[in-house]
């Protein structure tokens, strides 16, 4: 799903499990209870302050859930305290990279649309998009530029803005648009041979990787046309009122942005980047840059006022170009919702993110080390008596997995571990292993808000997890497809014995 490049982390996980395994393992009631903690912090985080939770109380509430985590080990199994810091030094090791990828994707978003690459993809899509469809189109679109990409995330950052605003211009609620973007996103994400968890899943199961694709449309396919159809209901029952305000946002865009065709080598450029194959994290600093340059020709005027905040008149241009990629900007444009669609964060914005990303991964660390994890799990294989039971079961512990570890990485290393022998054992396919695991860890990281991937959707989209988690239809589907499909299977295997 991020847009990092692949790395191998499957020995050094394989590493910390082996040396853990002179400790017992907790009682299921015992590992569990971190996880309630965790819960009922997060929720009474939200109570008291609110969206700004995510400005340092929901990290609290995951390191305290982690200390609390150690805590309890310590007195009941007990654990050695090296075992959480080797444990926490793998987990940062395999998170070093999206960190860096995040702050690019803050300059990135920024520049895109200071640019006037966003906006101009809003001007047009208001006039190609009929509001009817529009949810089912930011579907679509999303779902191909993912495929292409193989990024949810590069996805969301660029083309998922443009559809936000175009959304909002239409009077669609916030919540609805961002779930139709993620459920494209996470789609064409899952499938691409071009996504580093979809080769990072075959990887660690052993699952060829077009074997692996494959196998994933018996789940998948279904679950998308579900959730087209649904978009397609929901735009078709109550179509947007917006047309008027839809002309209003174009009418100030185009007065405040100098929206000139050319624009469009920006995204061009770095769709041809993608498709040779360029480092993610090359290709964004370079489509970061190439907007860059684009905001400096097309938008001086703009560029110039944000730098004139910050000194004389001398260097305006360059303090303006330069303060963009970092810092938080806001145009003002006569209308109060244009002004908010506009504004930017740029690297600052990714900041929280970075925070709660780091508290995650401790707390991930924290369950691992004192294998809580694998007791949950273990307590949860004893009651495998059926395929379903197994997929069930594998999905339950990659959705755990996204709740505790905080990175679908580590997820998809953990479930794949988990599990791999237990499927050789009981005569199933890898690649049924490999599916459970998309369908679970992949797409549902981007429904939990502490997640480094649903508090990134959250944070480039300016939309709560809370708000679109209800509209991610494709999300939610997945992993009870996967079941379902799993039930199938158990029947025809029963009526062939």
């Amino acid at each position: 799903m991020q847009p990092a490049e692949f790395r191998i982390t499957q020995p050094c996980f394989n590493c910390s499990i082996s040396s853990m395994k002179q400790h017992p393992l907790p009682s299921p009631l015992i590992a569990i209870m971190p996880v309630v903690v965790l819960i009922i912090l997060v929720a009474l985080s939200l109570v008291l302050f609110g969206v700004d939770a995510l400005s340092g109380a929901s990290q609290m509430s995951l390191l305290a859930a982690a200390g609390f985590a150690l805590l309890l080990g310590r007195f009941t199994i007990p654990f050695h305290w090296s075992d959480f810091e080797k444990q926490l030094h793998r987990n940062f090791k395999n998170i070093s990279s999206a960190l860096i990828i995040l702050l690019i994707i803050g300059a990135l978003s920024a520049t895109w649309m200071l640019s006037g690459v966003v906006p101009l993809f809003i001007v047009y899509g208001m006039k190609l998009i009929h509001p009817a469809v529009f949810l089912l189109a930011a579907c679509v679109i999303s779902a191909v530029v993912s495929v292409l990409t193989g990024s949810s995330w590069t996805t969301i950052a660029t083309v998922g803005l443009a559809l936000l605003g175009i959304g909002k211009a239409l009077g669609f609620a916030e919540g609805w648009i961002a779930g139709a973007i993620v459920s494209g996103a996470y789609f064409g994400d899952k499938i691409s041979p071009l996504s580093d968890t979809t080769v990072l899943a075959s990887s660690v199961t052993g699952t060829p990787l077009f074997t692996h694709i494959r196998y994933m449309l018996n789940t998948t396919i279904p679950s998308f046309a579900i959730t087209l159809l649904l978009y397609a209901l929901a735009g078709w029952l109550a179509p947007s009122s917006g047309s008027g305000a839809a002309t209003h946002y174009e009418e100030i865009l185009t007065r405040r942005f100098v929206l000139s065709p050319w624009l469009l080598l920006v995204p061009l450029l770095t769709t041809l980047m993608i498709i040779r194959r360029w480092p993610a994290l090359v290709t964004l600093f370079l489509s970061m840059l190439l907007a860059l340059g684009a905001a400096v020709v097309f938008q001086p005027g703009l560029i110039r006022e944000i730098g004139s905040r910050g000194g004389g008149p001398e260097l305006e241009l360059l303090r303006g170009a330069f303060y963009s990629t970092f810092g938080s900007t806001a145009l003002e444009t006569g209308n109060a919702e244009v002004n908010e669609l506009v504004a930017t964060r740029g690297m600052q914005g990714m900041l929280n993110t970075v925070w709660i990303i780091l508290c995650a991964t401790t707390f991930g660390a924290a369950m691992a080390a004192t294998r809580m994890i694998e007791s949950i799990t273990v307590f949860l294989i004893r009651r495998i008596h059926s395929v379903t039971g197994l997929v069930s079961s594998t999905v339950a512990t990659g959705v755990l997995a996204n709740l505790t570890m905080g990175d679908q990485y580590l997820g998809l290393i953990l479930t794949g571990n988990i599990y791999k022998e237990l499927y050789e054992k009981r005569g199933f396919e890898s690649k049924l292993l490999s599916r459970s695991m998309e369908d679970s860890v992949t797409v549902t990281s981007a429904l939990i808000p502490w997640n480094s991937c649903g508090m990134t959707q959250s944070t480039v989209l300016g939309v709560a997890t809370l708000a679109y988690f209800p509209f991610a239809f494709f999300n939610y589907l997945s992993p009870v497809m996967s079941v379902v499909v799993a039930g199938i299977i158990g029947r025809r295997r029963t009526q062939d014995l």
